[in-house]
């Protein structure tokens, strides 16, 4: 039962639970090149909405289906935010981006929301008003 699903692995060639080379989808330079500067405009633009106090990074890695893109905030108070996804790289074959504008602005002000809420929710109940 188990040597007929595609995570038994191949015998001497992948390991149980591992992909095989050949499943992975290899980039090009220029598509590494594409996307590793789609990422930067993605905390470029995510650092725009908020305050200098905010750690915004991005990072490029292979994951087990190909290229994974991760960006992610560290508010002043709260919890870290991130986004990761996997970007469809057959839509990018001739295009001049990996991830479009509208998907980088998406992402960005998401991040950007979810890191103001962190710091809104910690320090919440520390604040005392200062009138009625």
């Amino acid at each position: 039962m188990n040597g007929n699903t595609p995570y038994a692995g191949l015998p001497g060639e992948t390991g149980a639970g591992q992909r095989a080379a050949a499943d992975i989808p290899d980039l090009s330079s220029a598509q590494k090149r594409l996307l590793h500067r789609d990422v930067s405009r993605i905390a470029a633009r995510t650092r725009e909405f908020l305050p200098n106090e905010y750690v915004v990074d991005a990072d490029v890695s292979n994951g087990m289906t190909g290229p994974e893109v991760t960006v992610a905030v560290r508010p002043p108070v709260g919890h870290a935010v991130s986004a990761g996804f996997t970007p469809d790289l057959e839509e990018a074959v001739a295009a001049e981006e990996v991830i479009t504008a509208a998907e980088r602005d998406e992402v960005a002000r998401g991040l950007a929301a979810s890191a103001a809420l962190q710091v809104k929710q910690a320090i919440s109940n520390n604040v005392r008003p200062t009138g009625k």
